[in-house]
C-alpha cells in the first residue's frame, strides 16, 4: 500500500499537509536517499528522513484520532527545538508512540490560554485553514484611553504590513483605572494579529488570553501548564465542522481518549489506590500470644 508523501506524513502526526509540502520545497525531507519530491508515494518499507532523522510511518495501522486542549501558559512556545532553549508546550504532552502532536495555530511567548493539539495533520490544517471559519475569542486588558472611534475603526478593518484586518466582535469586560478589559472575536490567525489591531490605535496590550476556539472554550477548572482531553461529543462536533467523519466506540470506550491523565483534572474523591506491601520471602507468620484470662477468686 502506498501513499502520496503528503497524506502520509500527515496521518502519522508529523505535520499537516501544507507543512510536509514546504519541507519537500526546501529539499529537507529525502525517501531512501533521494531529495522527496511533491506527488511521491511512499510504503511503510520506505527510509523517510527529515533533516536527516527517520520519521516513523504506519499505514496499515493509522494512530488513533486524539485531541486535546492544552492550556498554555505564558513564556513558553509553541516550536519543537528552541536555539535559546527556552521552555516549549511540548515539554508538557503526553508521549506518543509512532507519532506525534500537531499545535492547532500557535500562540507568542506572551500570549496564554487555549491550544488545541491534534495526532490527526489533516484535522490540524482543516481547523486551520480560513475556509472552516472557526472563531478565535480572546480576553484581552489594554493600557491606555479607548474611545467609540476607536472601537469602531476596529470593526469596520484596519489596513496592516499584511493586509486589512478587523475584529468580528468586541465586547466591552470592565476594568479599573487606565487597564481596560475586552473580550474580541476574529476568524483568522494571522501571528499577533489581536495585539497588532490594538497597537493600531495607540494602545497597549498588557494581557491576551485565548479562551475559545470554535465551539471549545477554555476549561476553569484546567490550571495553565496543564491538558485534558476533549470529550467525545466535542470532538465528533469539531470533525464534522469540518467534514471529517466522526469517531466511532470500540467495546464501549472511544479511541481517542490518551492513556495519560492529568493530575489537575482528577476529582477530588479520586484517591490513588494503594497496594499492599509484599511479604518478604521467607517468611512465616508468628501466631499472636494469648493474653492470660484471670480467673475469678
Amino acid at each position: 500500500m502506498s501513499e502520496r508523501i503528503q497524506k502520509a506524513l500527515a496521518q502519522a502526526g508529523h505535520g499537516s499537509r501544507r507543512q510536509v509540502e514546504g519541507w519537500v520545497q526546501e529539499g529537507r525531507i529525502t525517501v531512501n536517499g533521494k531529495a522527496a519530491t511533491l506527488g511521491d508515494r511512499i510504503t511503510e518499507d520506505d527510509k523517510v528522513l527529515l533533516d536527516g532523522k527517520q520519521l516513523r510511518l504506519k499505514f496499515k495501522q493509522e494512530l488513533p484520532l486524539k485531541v486535546i486542549i492544552y492550556h498554555k501558559p505564558v513564556g513558553e512556545i509553541c516550536t519543537r527545538n528552541d536555539p535559546e532553549k527556552r521552555a516549549t508546550i511540548y515539554d508538557s504532552l503526553p508521549r506518543l508512540r509512532g507519532g506525534r502532536w500537531v499545535a492547532v495555530g500557535r500562540l507568542d511567548v506572551n500570549t496564554s490560554g487555549l491550544l488545541l493539539l491534534t495526532t490527526s495533520g489533516e484535522l490540524a490544517n482543516k481547523l486551520m485553514h480560513p475556509s472552516s471559519g472557526m472563531e478565535r475569542e480572546y480576553a484581552v486588558r489594554v493600557l491606555g484611553e479607548v474611545d467609540r472611534d476607536m472601537l469602531k475603526q476596529l470593526r469596520e478593518g484596519v489596513e496592516l504590513d499584511d493586509g486589512k484586518a478587523s475584529f468580528e466582535t468586541i465586547r466591552d469586560a470592565g476594568g479599573q483605572g487606565a487597564n481596560h478589559w475586552y473580550h474580541v472575536i476574529i476568524k483568522e490567525g494571522r501571528k499577533r494579529e489581536v495585539r497588532r489591531l490594538w497597537e493600531s490605535q495607540g494602545v497597549t496590550v498588557s494581557r491576551l488570553t485565548r479562551v475559545r476556539f470554535g465551539d471549545i472554550t477554555l476549561p476553569r477548572g484546567l490550571s495553565a501548564g496543564k491538558f485534558t482531553d476533549l470529550d467525545e461529543a466535542s470532538l465528533n462536533k469539531l470533525l464534522r465542522s469540518v467534514g471529517m467523519p466522526a469517531i466511532e466506540k470500540k467495546h464501549g470506550r472511544s479511541e481517542s481518549r490518551t492513556r495519560t491523565t492529568p493530575r489537575s483534572i482528577l476529582k477530588p474523591d479520586d484517591k490513588p489506590k494503594t497496594r499492599k506491601r509484599a511479604k518478604p520471602k521467607g517468611h512465616t507468620p508468628v501466631a499472636r500470644k494469648k493474653k492470660p484470662t484471670s480467673k475469678r477468686k
